[in-house]
């Protein structure tokens, strides 16, 4: 039997202050439904306790309280990095990982980064992945849908409610492409904006390189950050990483990024993992260093996180890590480029960067199918 009630999750205050109003309720009603949502984390009407019993059995009569349930949780062994397991309730899951203080940035960075006091959630904005990086074990699942505002939410005050501990930093990091989902995410932004007390600077929401999305955010005048996850200044290159460069070439993204600057003056960062023989020969550097320069920006460097778990084939089986990240760290510092090298946290429980997929599977076959995915995505 369907449910109809109403779910409530990932509303905004005045579409909560509509939905009581059509229950006969006053609109001040919103407000409070608000705040125990996304303030307080509520799970059930009844733990609403400030709530007079008559509304409580109406709200329960004609709404749910929807998102995420959690399924498991991993902690690594490490470093303290806890990945979530999510059930959504289409039976379909999702995974999100919490990052603990002092374990995002090597040794060197973490004087010069306050990201190293705080708690940090990577969300995923889809289940799965339809973009197929080489180098990303997410895109060997596939596509199978975008989540809902709520969903996304949900994985916030569920981690919330994991740690116990107040979540200062949420990166739109996990699976998927969160400017192939723009409105859902935007629309989470602002509910964690508005209700869980995160402050726009320190959402940041990053992006293989969609310039529609990325011109619409200086539009919209978006205050959340924009990473861009770049991976080579060289075209070629990064095609062979990335298929979307194929449609969003260099040229073009970098017209994207400058638009997004004049408009907004925010400083974007750039992704990038250094492979060996790939993208870390002195020319690539050199390159890099151009197209870094042409915004303020800093770099974030990733190191690779191997995904043999999903059995690669090809060039994606070929990539290893560049002996050369820390050289070439040193490199982009002498150019006067802000740098901050990421560790591997979460590695030894399949939670690192690039490392989130569900299956265990052999895929490798599917790859030239999912590129057509890709390509139809990137349209």
């Amino acid at each position: 039997m369907i449910d109809e009630r109403k779910n409530l999750m990932g509303l905004t205050k005045e579409e909560l202050s509509g939905f009581v109003r059509g229950i006969g309720e006053p609109s001040y009603r919103g407000a409070q439904l608000f705040n125990w949502l996304y303030a307080r984390d509520a799970t059930s009407f009844a733990a609403m306790t400030d709530l007079g019993m008559e509304f409580r059995k109406r709200l329960e009569d004609s709404a749910v309280i929807g998102g995420v349930v959690l399924e498991a949780h991993r902690r690594s062994e490490r470093d303290g990095t806890v990945k979530l397991l999510f059930a959504l309730q289409d039976g379909l899951r999702i995974e999100s990982v919490l990052i603990p203080p002092a374990s995002a940035l090597r040794d060197g960075d973490t004087a010069v980064e306050e990201e190293q006091k705080r708690l940090t959630l990577c969300v995923s904005t889809q289940v799965g992945c339809p973009l197929d990086c080489a180098f990303c074990a997410t895109g060997t699942m596939g596509f199978g849908r975008n989540l809902t505002p709520g969903e996304i939410v949900a994985q916030v005050l569920a981690g919330r409610r994991e740690t116990g501990k107040k979540i200062t930093n949420v990166v739109f990091m996990g699976m998927g492409e969160p400017l192939l989902n723009y409105d859902a995410v935007m629309n989470a932004a602002e509910l964690l904006i508005a209700g869980a007390g995160i402050t726009a600077r320190r959402i940041t929401v990053s992006t293989a390189g969609r310039v529609a999305e990325i011109r619409r955010m200086a539009d919209e005048k978006r205050r959340v950050n924009l990473a861009v996850s770049l991976h080579s200044a060289v075209d070629e290159t990064r095609t062979r990483l990335m298929p979307i460069n194929r449609k969003f070439g260099i040229p073009v993204l970098m017209d994207a990024v400058e638009y997004y600057y004049r408009k907004t003056k925010q400083r974007l960062t750039y992704e990038v993992i250094f492979f060996d023989g790939v993208n870390d020969t002195p020319g690539h550097v050199t390159r890099l260093i151009a197209l870094a320069r042409r915004v303020p920006s800093k770099i974030n460097i990733i190191p690779f996180h191997p995904i043999s778990f999903t059995h690669p084939a090809g060039f994606a089986a070929s990539l290893a890590p560049s002996p050369r990240m820390q050289e070439i760290a040193g490199e982009l510092r002498r150019a006067h480029l802000t740098v901050l090298v990421r560790t591997s946290a979460g590695e030894d429980i399949d939670a690192a960067c690039g490392q989130l997929a569900l299956s265990r599977g052999a895929r490798s076959e599917g790859r030239a199918e999912r590129r057509t995915e890709a390509a139809a995505a990137a349209r």
